[in-house]
Formats: structure tokens, sequence, C-alpha cells
């Protein structure tokens, strides 16, 4: 650490306050400097990383075997990925299922006990990070002393990392019990501040085994620029911390902890807090059913939450409809948002847990993958099944308010009503705690007192020959027999996320509609803007002649100025072409001047830019939509060049002009039966001919009052009536072929489909 080497007296003091933080940290886990080191790191990440490359890895020798690295199948990526650097090393990695640790133990003979010294590394959490399954703690001891598997089918000596990344956050652990070799840990994950920021406990017995390669600032005792010599300092963590620490950062650690005293009295009370919320929430979401008496959520846990000393604070699940489907974990996080709740999905780089509880296997990840599924993306289904899950945290700040305000958002947007309750399971759950209420006290957490959002409809229909809209099965043949089906309306949105723009011809280039979402507004830092995180887009209403080459920006209590839609001056102005994000993809855009900057930062009332993709650009859609979906160039809009709805699948039903604000599509037809679209492959309208790309789901704008711009909760609360047992609402869209140069689209087109399949 570079501070140590100053001695003027703000360096002085910093450095005597980043020690005082270094002696709260190894009092908050019971163990003192004798016994442990405090390294700061910039995460639990960096911490196990550098466990990784100092570890004293052995390759095998004529009397001796090789170093293994051994780890719990229920692992973070961050441990996993240490096989990245033992691979090379000549080293055995060895993944252990949690089963195998005590059912494969055994008693070592003392003959074993030979002279080998072969550091070994095994590796576990103290809590899983998907499920909340707490470890035993005394696998630490267990492994040390070679009594527990893989530790005792191997000679050598072995050494523990004990990951507490999601332990420490709401459960006390004390090294004098467990004396771990190795806690790595993040502060962000235990106070929600500072982030950046963590730490690797080493045990003092075990420092003098790590091995460092680089020396950085304050880390060398004396070395020479002209000669490779080079002495290490004496002290533990000055020599692993290079450069100057993030001290500003760990002064605060100080705050943290103060709060954390004050506030809770301690990490016994916090894990009882916790606990008892998550257990409270997890007796009433795995008691949910449906009116027809389907289970609501599919919870991944290897116990019932009878104890805090098994189970954390975590509850990982999927919800089911009203058939049994499985809702995707996409949309009910973009729901959840809406709620002001904040849900974690996916598989929080716990392939391992994650597999094991959706039953996936190793090549369904594989082919996963060929179907355009990657690690933090929103494509939560692959032909019906989960690719991860929903998990809720309770941390020491949670309340039991968030539990019921959590359990009424899944009541109003994903039950089918009437709610019902598994009062078998409710009661026996009850049975093993002092859990107070009844199952009538559950109903009215759930529904506030009365039946309000209620829909009091006969239970939905499970029978195969009865269809989700609540008629008799239709024929895909018998469908459009006798009716006509045609475009009513076309609308295109020059400014992604503001209003639409709606014509009756419109022309169609490569990118889809043209000009369709070839602007957009972002902030002071670049960032794009949408109406979640500014509703006032929707009151911005742009027009487009494309006569006189212009760009209108109207809005209510502001001049119209006009914006060229191409500026062949571009490469002179100041401002011209820069790089933005969307969706995840790296966009080139152009800068649309100081004038249109002005007028939406007054508007908007904070600083913005209008900016358009460059006509010189490409942009391809992502995979993981329909499989033999042509790859087609995109403009700045999400997911496809068009998006179609069929106004009979709408069962309010709206007001045309208010179901396309809510839901932005571009083309809607009629003349069809309700989500009749849903089983298209190929469409023509017109002369034109579009492939099907895949379903739309739910759009998070229409939380949104379109009329005022202020966010509401309103419409959610009837999304039971709109999904009538759907996810999805629309279909997107891609060219197939363009008949001519210059195709155009026109309200009254004939609409001819062809089914999948």
């Amino acid at each position: 650490m570079y501070l140590a080497k100053v001695h003027n007296p703000s360096s002085r003091l910093t450095h005597d306050t980043v020690e005082h933080v270094r002696y709260r940290i190894l009092q908050h886990f019971n163990t003192t400097p004798d016994k442990y080191s405090v390294i700061f790191t910039s995460g639990c990440t960096a911490a196990l990383k550098l466990v990784a490359e100092s570890f004293p890895w052995r390759p095998p020798t004529a009397t001796e075997p090789a170093s293994q690295f051994c780890y719990l199948t229920d692992n973070h990526t961050s441990v996993v990925g240490i096989r990245g650097v033992t691979s090379a090393l000549g080293v055995v990695s060895l993944p252990v299922s949690p089963e195998e640790i005590e059912a494969r133990a055994r008693d070592v003979a003392q003959s074993e006990c030979s002279s080998c010294q072969t550091p070994h590394l095994f590796c576990y959490p103290a809590q899983s990070n998907f499920s909340g399954r707490k470890y035993s703690l005394g696998y630490v001891r267990g492994i040390q002393a070679r009594k527990l598997y893989p530790a005792c089918d191997s000679q050598g000596r072995w050494f523990v990392v004990l990951d507490a990344a999601s332990f420490a956050s709401c459960s006390p652990l004390d090294l004098q019990e467990h004396p771990a070799d190795f806690v790595p840990f993040s502060f962000y994950k235990m106070f929600g501040f500072p982030t950046g920021l963590g730490a690797l406990l080493v045990r003092n017995d075990t420092a003098a085994l790590l091995r460092k390669a680089y020396f950085g600032g304050g880390t060398a005792a004396a070395y020479l620029a002209g000669e490779n010599y080079y002495v290490p300092t004496p002290n533990m963590a000055n020599r692993f911390e290079d450069g100057t620490v993030s001290f500003l950062d760990i002064i605060a650690l100080n705050h943290s902890f103060d709060a954390l005293h004050t506030l809770t009295g301690g990490m016994d009370k916090v894990q009882l807090h916790t606990f008892g919320l998550a257990r409270y929430t997890y007796m009433l979401l795995s008691s949910l059913c449906h009116g027809n008496g389907q289970p609501v959520a599919q919870i991944y846990s290897d116990s019932e939450f009878e104890n805090p000393s098994t189970q954390g604070a975590i509850l990982n699940f999927n919800l089911t409809d009203c058939h049994g489907q499985i809702v995707g974990y996409s949309q009910v996080d973009k729901l959840a948002s809406l709620f002001n709740i904040h849900v974690r999905t996916g598989c929080f780089c716990n392939t391992g847990a994650c597999q094991l509880f959706l039953g996936t296997t190793n090549q369904d990840v594989k082919s996963n993958l060929q179907a355009g599924h990657v690690c933090g993306d929103d494509v939560d289904l692959v032909n019906g099944r989960p690719t991860g899950s929903v998990r809720v945290s309770f941390g020491y700040m949670s309340t039991f308010r968030d539990c019921q305000n959590f359990l009424n958002f899944i009541v109003d947007c994903f039950v089918e009503k009437p709610v019902e309750v598994d009062q078998v399971k409710l009661e026996r759950l009850k049975s093993n705690t002092s859990s107070r209420g009844s199952s009538q006290c559950l109903l009215t957490v759930l529904t506030n007192g009365e039946p309000k959002h209620i829909d009091n409809r006969e239970h939905a229909s499970t029978d195969p020959v009865v269809n989700e809209c609540g008629g008799k099965a239709i024929t895909k043949e018998a469908k459009s027999q006798g009716k006509a089906q045609y475009l009513t309306n076309i609308y295109i949105y020059p400014i992604k996320s503001c209003a639409a723009f709606e014509v009756t011809d419109w022309p169609v280039c490569p990118l889809g509609l043209l000009h369709d979402r070839g602007w957009m507004v972002v902030n002071g830092n670049g960032v794009c803007l949408n109406q979640k995180r500014e509703p006032r887009l929707c009151l911005i209403h742009p027009q487009i002649y494309l006569p006189s080459n212009t760009l209108l920006l109207q809005a209510s209590g502001m001049d119209t100025i006009s914006v060229p839609l191409e500026n062949h001056n571009e490469p002179h102005q100041s401002h011209g072409v820069c790089q933005s994000k969307l969706c995840g993809d790296r966009v080139q855009t152009v800068d649309c001047g100081d004038e249109a900057a002005s007028w939406l930062s007054e508007f908007l009332g904070q600083p913005c830019r209008l900016i358009r993709q460059s006509p010189d650009f490409i942009r391809n859609m992502k995979k993981g939509h329909e499989k033999g979906v042509l790859s087609t160039a995109l403009s700045l809009v999400n997911e496809a060049q068009y998006l179609m709805i069929n106004h009979s699948s709408d069962h309010q039903p709206l007001d045309i002009h208010e179901l396309v604000s809510r839901f932005r599509a571009n083309l809607v037809i009629s003349g069809l039966e309700p989500f009749e679209e849903d089983d298209w492959s190929h469409l023509i309208i017109g002369n034109t001919h579009f492939q099907v790309a895949g379903r739309c789901g739910r759009c998070q704008i229409i939380g949104v009052d379109q009329n005022t711009g202020a966010k509401t909760k309103e419409p959610l609360l009837s999304l039971s009536a709109y999904r009538k047992g759907k996810v999805t609402f629309g279909v997107y869209l891609v060219h197939q072929s363009l008949d001519g140069s210059n195709a155009t689209l026109s309200v009254g087109a004939p609409v001819m489909s062809q089914w999948s399949g």
C-alpha cells in the first residue's frame, strides 16, 4: 500500500485510519491481526483471482502428485474461473457435488498421513448465491484435517477458500471457530456502499506459502531498476496491495459499520430479521395457487426455510401460469421494475446450481448458446424451458412491507383470479415455526382486505378443446375462413420512445419503415433515454415531411423546430460522429446539432442531445428469435424491424390510439381471430413479403400515461385481462423480400398469412 511510504500529516492520518478499518473488519469476523491479514481488493472476484495467481500450485513429480483444485458445483463463476489459471499448470480440477462431501467421507489411516507436502485447494460458498442454502462451516476444519471428501482421498496439505460474499451480508461468521485459509467477500453486498471494494482475509499461518510475481508501488522492501533484484515488504497486506488503495472508500467503511451496529444491534439480529422476512415470503408464495388450483410458483430450494443456520435470506423461483407453463423471468423483471421492486434474474453467475434446479443438461447449455442465448440476455425460454429464474434477496434494511408489496405484485400481475391457497401446505409450513395467522389472513394480506383488483370470472379451463380466450377451439384452416384480413393502421416512431406519427402510405426501406426509430435522445452522459428513465418523452410529437426533407419537433408549450432528415455537411460540423449504446449494441450515430439539443433540454429539464443513426452504420438483428429467421439490418429499434399487432387480440377492447400508445406497434391488422398471428411464419401485406421473427413480450412503456407523461400502475392492474394466459402481445416482423426498390405500405392493403409448421 503506497500510503505507508509517505509520512506527511495528511498521509499519516489516512494510513492510520485505514489500519483502524482493518481492525474493525477482523473484529467483525471475530478474529485478530495475529491470526489474519486484510488485503483490500476491488471486489470478491479480484480477491479470488489473487488467490488463484498466488497459490503455490505444483505439477506432478516422480514422488508426489500434482496439486488439486477442487470446488463445489454450487459455486460462483468467479470460483470456477480459477480453472483458467490451473489448467495451464498441470493442476487437476475436480468439481464436487454437495452430496459427495459427507457421503464419501472416510477416516484417513495414520499411515496415509505421510510427509507429502503437495498443496491442494478446496473452494466452497458459505451460502449459495443461487438458492440461499448455507453449507456447514464445519467443512473448513473437516477438509483441512482430511476427514471429508475430496481431501480424504488425496495426500498432501489441504487449504480452504470460504467464499463469504453471499453469506456475510446477513449472517455472522466466526473465524476463530472456522479458520478458513482464505475468505473473500465484498463490502457492497454487506452494506450497499462502497461499491468496487472487497477484501481477502488471509490466515497468517498460510500467508508464507503465497507467491507473487508482479510488484507495484508500495509492495517492495527494496528493488533495483538495473538488476533483477527485488525483496518484498514483510507486511502481508502491503505486499499484495499494488499501488494506492481506494482509501476514501475504505474510510467510508467506518460509517458503514457504525450504521450497521446502530440500526441492527449486530449480525445475529440481522440474520434473524432477514430470515424471518424470507420465510414469510416463502410460505405465502409457495402456498399461492391460481383459481384452478395450479401453483403460482416453482421454488428452487433444498429446504422449507425451517432454520436460519441452513437457509439464508434468498428466495429463488419461477412463476407459472394457470396451465402450468413457466412465465419467462424477463417478463417478471420488466413488470417488477414498474412496481419499484428490484429482483435479479438469470442464472446469477452460478451455472452449477442453475443446472441442478432447472434440470438443464450440459448439452442443453450448449444448445441454448447455439440458439442465441448468452449469459445476461433476455432469452428466458428456449423451447418452452427456462434458461434461468427470479431471485429475491433480503437485507437488513428490508421490511415486512417490502414482502407484502412483492406478494401483492405477484397477485396483481400473475395470478389467475380468484386467489386460491393450498391450505394443507400452508398449515404444514406454519407448524414448522411459530408463524401467526391463517389462510384467511393470507388472502387478506394479498388483497388488502378486500377483493380489489380481483377478477371474479370463472376458473380458467384446462380442457384442450377450450382455447385460451375461453371459447371453443377453432382449427387453423377455419380461423380465417370468410374473413377479410387487411392493414388498418401504420405508425412510425421517428424518435425512439417519443410519440407515434400515423400515416396512411409510407415507403419501406432495408431497415423497415423509412425513418422509423432513426433518432434517439441521449442524456448528458450519452446514455439513451427511454420512457422508464424520462416519461415526458411521450409528450414529444415528431412529424416527418418527406417533400421538405425535415423532421419537426412539437410539444405543448414549446415552439416547433425542424431538423434536416439528412445533413450532407456533417463532417464540417463540430457535432459529428459519436458512439452510443443501445440494447447492448454499439451503434454509430450523428449528433443533430445544438438547436435540437437546447429544445430537448428545455422541455425535459435536463441536458440532452438528439442523435440519429449514421447512414453508413449497419446494425444486425441479434440471435434468439425464431429458427430460420433471416439476419436483417436494424434501425434504433430494440428487437426487429416491425412490430405488428392484431386488434382482435386485445380483450379490453381499447381505443386504437390507446392500444398503439401502450404497445407502440408499427402495423395494426384486423379481420383475424384473437392471437391467430402467434402461429404465423410468413405473411404478405400488399406486395411486401414478411417473415415472423417471434412474439413480442410486454413493454415497460405501458406503465406511463401517454397523455400526461406520468408514471402509473393502473394499466398494470388489468394485465391479467390482457394476458388471458398469454405473456406476449403482437409479433415481430422482418423483410423477407422487397418487391422493387420503391416498396410502399398502404392502409387497406390485404394481408395474406402462412402458418408455421
